[in-house]
């Protein structure tokens, strides 16, 4: 049987397709501390290749592939520079291929982690972001004036202290839920999610099986920022997850790429308390 998009499935005795995303057995690989190929000490892609009959004989479906993207690991690889370049430390391109065609060739998939709550602030939108209010790129990330001399609001970041920092190029704050490396993007321009799903197809047409979706729900932000409400409980994720658009976005995403594929994807976040 076919599915919409000209998709075999198998079914099972009672007719209903069975999906194999549903009962695949999925391992994580963390590229830095697998398998070491070279001596230098940091794990890498070879190395992960080298290891591909040992993973399947575990009985492995599927390989979700944590962050191998060029970063300057200032949150272990979830500070992304290049969504198109790999990690030096990890290899090159041509390993990335290798490693994916050893998969396929054990009838195994990948998935890849999609970070795209926030880039590092090494990327290369964010460095023309910060240079001035009228680049191209200017309203990429969230940037807001002063509020009475100080942050915007009072959110706070995961790393700790406010999610707002100062930038002195361009005399405003810009948020970051995470490192102050880590500035979030600001979904609510359609440049930053065609963006994303242009680098999406760039890796779902290298064969990849689908992502998982690093801190999705917080993709979505209310653009007034009011400050934590006077029973706050702690708990910021529960405001964070709660923006406005993010359903909206979630389905402009499947509309223009997800549902082109044969894939798996898995959102990772929090409980949304509505306030």
């Amino acid at each position: 049987m076919e599915n919409s998009h000209g998709v075999k499935e198998d079914t099972t005795a009672n007719g209903y397709a069975k999906k194999w995303w549903k009962e695949a057995v999925v391992y994580q690989i963390y590229p830095r501390s697998f398998k070491d190929s070279n001596g230098d000490g940091i794990g890498d892609l070879p190395g992960i290749t080298s290891q591909l009959d040992y993973i399947k004989g575990l009985g492995v479906d599927v390989i979700w592939l944590s962050p191998h993207f060029d970063s300057p690991n200032a949150d272990n690889g979830y500070d992304i520079r290049d969504y198109r370049k790999v990690m030096t430390e990890f290899g090159t391109m041509v390993d990335f291929d290798e490693l994916l065609k050893g998969i396929k060739q054990r009838d195994m998939k990948m998935i890849l982690d999609l970070v795209v709550n926030h880039t590092s602030d090494e990327h290369a939108w964010f460095v023309q972001s910060r240079q001035s209010k009228d680049n191209p790129c200017s309203d990429y990330y969230i940037w807001r004036p002063a509020k009475d001399g100080k942050e915007p609001n009072n959110w706070i970041s995961f790393f700790a202290g406010s999610a707002w920092k100062k930038d002195a190029s361009r005399g405003e704050y810009y948020l970051h839920l995470f490192s102050e490396k880590q500035p979030d993007l600001n979904w609510d321009n359609p440049k930053v999610r065609s963006e994303v799903h242009d680098l999406m197809k760039f890796w779902l047409d290298k064969g990849i099986d689908g992502f998982r979706m690093d801190v999705i729900p917080f993709v979505s932000k209310d653009q007034s920022f009011p400050d934590f409400p006077k029973d706050f409980d702690g708990r910021p994720e529960y405001i964070y997850a709660a923006g406005p658009r993010l359903h909206d976005y979630l389905q402009e995403m499947n509309r223009q790429v997800l549902s082109e594929y044969d894939v798996m994807t898995v959102g990772n976040g929090a409980k949304i308390r509505r306030i």
